[in-house]
């Protein structure tokens, strides 16, 4: 029960909750979400209320403990990020299309496209730059593309 000054009680007794606080992002609804999670100080006493977090939030993906002041920039990346990748998507698709490729097939090539890339991020531990340099042959089309991407805004409009 609360009283007048927001304090718990606890069998007549002032007591702190527990609270962890959340941020499931929407790809956990196919369990491949990131989710930061912080804890307050009463909570952060009990191994047992960590452990419980990881174990609900790794089930619906992966899960990172973070200050609560980097709940916010968390937000940004996660939270946010799927709605710039599934942008990402469409527009490649949509170049896919331009070109002669049956929708639901650029969709899913992109899709893919975009998974496995992530993966090898994930899997290698490469910085993203190096791997964007392994695929960016001297004097290529890809070179051209990412030249393009930059010269429009695209790194400064994703951040």
């Amino acid at each position: 029960m609360k009283t007048a000054l927001g304090e718990c009680l606890e069998d007549g007794f002032p007591f702190t909750p527990r609270i962890v606080r959340t941020m499931p992002n929407l790809p956990a609804l196919v369990c491949m979400g990131a989710t930061p999670f912080c804890m307050n100080d009463a909570s952060k006493r009990s191994r047992e209320d960590k452990e419980v977090v990881e174990i609900l939030m790794n089930s619906i993906g992966t899960c990172y403990e973070c200050k609560e002041e980097l709940i916010d920039p968390f937000t940004g990346v996660s939270g946010s990020g799927p709605a710039y990748v599934f942008m990402f998507i469409e527009a490649m698709a949509d170049q896919g299309v331009k070109q002669g490729i049956p929708r639901d097939i650029a969709i899913k090539f992109a899709a893919q496209t975009v998974m496995g890339a992530s993966k090898m991020v994930l899997e290698t531990g490469e910085d993203p730059s190096r791997l964007k340099e392994n695929v960016c042959s001297p004097g290529g089309t890809t070179i051209e593309a990412v030249k393009s991407l930059e010269e429009t805004g695209f790194r400064d409009s994703v951040m």
